[in-house]
């Protein structure tokens, strides 16, 4: 199986330094990272490691989603995955940590009741990749059947 790379560039401190994380795999973009706007509610056009890791939680839930499905005698048609991280303080280590993270799934599928597509779904959330890198962190899943 393949590996996929990333490289970050940093200067300088923590709260005074910033830097730029470059796609190196697939060469799709480089975009500045810092902490006081990684910190802060509105990031300012910067993106943040918990960005970037909802980014690949979304694609491979959706991914491993559409498997199931199909594994359950369905057809997807269209499965929209949005992922939201939460960063905060860690109380028991200091520092920060990754405290929550909300995937909600919205589906267009034939072939499958509400019974078949939740199975299909929880398959997903045990199957993901991701999600099972992540098992240190709160995970949960809200998937939505679209009529």
């Amino acid at each position: 199986m393949p590996t996929r790379t990333a490289r970050t560039a940093w200067n300088g401190g923590l709260t005074d330094g910033a830097g730029q994380v470059e796609l190196t795999s697939s060469g799709v973009g480089t975009y500045p990272v810092d902490f006081p706007k990684r910190a802060s509610d509105d990031p300012q056009g910067v993106t943040s490691p918990e960005e970037l890791i909802a980014a690949g939680h979304s694609a491979c839930f959706a991914m491993s989603l559409s498997n199931e499905i199909a594994h359950a005698g369905g057809t997807p048609h269209g499965i929209e995955v949005v992922a939201e991280v939460d960063l905060g303080p860690d109380s028991k280590n200091g520092g920060f940590i990754l405290t929550a993270i909300r995937l909600k799934a919205v589906c267009e599928v034939d072939g499958l009741d509400e019974a078949g597509f939740r199975k299909a779904a929880e398959a997903a959330e045990n199957g993901c990749p991701v999600s099972k890198a992540l098992a240190a962190v709160d995970v949960t899943v809200e998937a939505t059947l679209a009529s």
